[in-house]
């Protein structure tokens, strides 16, 4: 019975209505039902089974045999979860479409400084901002193995497109490991990334600017278990943000400076 429940609350959270689930749970476990077992089975009011038996057969997971009294079976279990599937998609989708149609307020999106606490949101967030970057990438990262195969993905695709990219990097090998074949990258060696300095427990992990706009700041921390490490991160879009201000003064300066030492080396 708990196996049935859970399956009534599953496939109530996937869009069918309790007495949707509740009634196709109740066909599942029968050969085949009239309403009146159904409604035993299901718990569900006879009265509301015959509405509901004709919602699940226009959704294709309820066949009905004319008969007298009218009995119903349920789909093959594989049909049904591959139509409820294709329903919850489509669902999604008509949702995905419906918001990227409405305007995002400017004034709000470009305001502020945000903080992302789960590492798998900073690579998402450093990649969004490489995916979106138009004219400059700037990426320097004294923890490189912080650096994911998708955030070389995306810088690789950054240089692809035309943008130029500057990475720098604490060792000779950590170069070879960023080595990006693309005429619009430049790879630096800069020793002195080398000794970042631990502040209140806690070291430089990746900060990443693009256009002079985008800014993404991350550290690293130790976590209680052992070799893992937690990454965590500010990041603002860079416009009317003291932090944004200061920081594209001092990664230009840097810029600079990197652009001179490998010109000359």
């Amino acid at each position: 019975m708990a196996d049935a429940e859970e399956a009534v609350s599953t496939l109530h959270e996937l869009g069918l209505t309790e007495y949707e689930a509740r009634c196709f749970v109740a066909l599942t476990r029968l050969s085949s039902g009239t309403a009146k077992e159904i409604s035993q089975v299901a718990d569900v009011p006879r009265s509301r089974v015959y509405d509901t038996i004709e919602r699940l057969e226009r959704r294709g997971l309820v066949n009905v045999q004319q008969t007298d009294p009218r009995e119903y079976n349920a789909v093959e279990i594989d049909t049904a979860c591959r139509r409820i599937r294709e329903d919850y998609d489509s669902r999604i989708n008509a949702a995905e479409n419906a918001l990227e149609q409405l305007e995002r307020p400017e004034s709000k999106a470009d305001e502020g400084m945000w903080a992302i606490t789960q590492q798998e949101y900073v690579t998402e967030r450093i990649v969004t901002f490489l995916d979106d970057a138009d004219e400059i990438v700037h990426y320097i990262a004294p923890a490189t193995e912080m650096a994911r195969q998708e955030i070389l993905e995306g810088l690789a695709n950054a240089a692809e497109r035309g943008v130029s990219v500057y990475i720098e990097v604490p060792t000779e090998d950590d170069r070879d490991a960023f080595e990006i074949d693309d005429p619009n990258a430049t790879i630096v060696v800069s020793p002195d990334l080398q000794f970042t300095e631990e502040v209140y427990a806690e070291f430089p992990g990746q900060l990443l600017m693009t256009d002079n706009r985008e800014i993404i700041a991350t550290g690293l921390k130790q976590s209680d278990l052992p070799g893992v490490t937690n990454e965590m991160a500010v990041w603002s879009y860079g416009r009317d943000h003291g932090f944004a201000v200061w920081m594209r003064e001092l990664l230009n300066d840097r810029l600079e400076r990197v652009s001179s030492f490998d010109g000359d080396s």
